[in-house]
């Protein structure tokens, strides 16, 4: 398996850490998130990884460079400037394999990479997104009206969502023509290009755990789960 890893955003949600640090260079104990994702990779069967850096890019190739790191060989693309989160896919389109993955450097999960990419091939899908059901909790008081109406009041609410969890996999031959060379392009608007051309595009849900390192309470939070285990 291929996976394109997404480790060029500035990461302002997590400032000031990411003044020094690329957001998927963020420590966990003694290994970064990205060294922790690479390890999870290999044991779901990736050989090869694309790092698409930007923001400190030289820092993430200090580390990671010529080195086949974990067992995974490792290439790396740059961008001049930003591309979104599907433009970078133009930068290396030629040296994509038929699927792969494509997914935020800052994800920590126990996800089963292998399954996902499994279930994206049976289903001959154009793109797969995985999902996971997150809540929201609203700190206010939430008012329904008609204009000058009241119709409900509804202290702090709940609500639940489902929501991508940064990791996507794409068939490059469905996805090529909508992937424009060096063009600003984000994944939510590609898999939307791709609906309105009646492509076919699956969900994937897993029970796993999920947290999103570019939130900075998500962070907090990951740390304590990582020291415990």
């Amino acid at each position: 398996m291929q996976a394109v890893v997404l480790a060029g955003g500035k990461g302002t949600r997590l400032k000031p850490y990411t003044n020094i640090l690329p957001k998927p260079l963020m420590p966990l104990g003694d290994l970064s998130i990205l060294e922790i994702l690479l390890t999870q990779l290999k044991q779901s069967g990736v050989t090869e990884v694309i790092l698409s850096c930007g923001y400190l890019n030289h820092i993430i190739r200090a580390i990671f460079e010529n080195k086949e790191k974990n067992g995974v060989l490792i290439k790396y693309s740059i961008e001049e400037k930003p591309l979104g989160t599907a433009g970078p896919l133009s930068l290396v389109i030629e040296d994509l394999k038929e699927n792969f993955l494509v997914l935020n450097g800052d994800v920590l999960t126990n996800l089963n990479f292998k399954k996902l990419y499994q279930f994206h091939v049976s289903t001959k899908a154009a793109a797969t997104i995985c999902i996971k059901r997150r809540e929201v909790k609203i700190d206010f008081g939430v008012i329904e009206s008609d204009n000058d109406k009241f119709l409900n009041y509804d202290e702090k609410p709940q609500y639940n969502f489902d929501v991508s969890m940064g990791v996507n996999v794409f068939n490059k031959n469905m996805i090529k023509k909508y992937i424009k060379s060096k063009d600003y392009l984000d994944i939510p608007d590609l898999i939307n290009l791709l609906k309105k051309n009646n492509l076919p595009i699956k969900c994937f849900r897993d029970d796993c755990e999920w947290l999103d390192i570019g939130r900075i309470d998500d962070y907090e939070r990951a740390i304590e789960i990582f020291e415990k285990n």
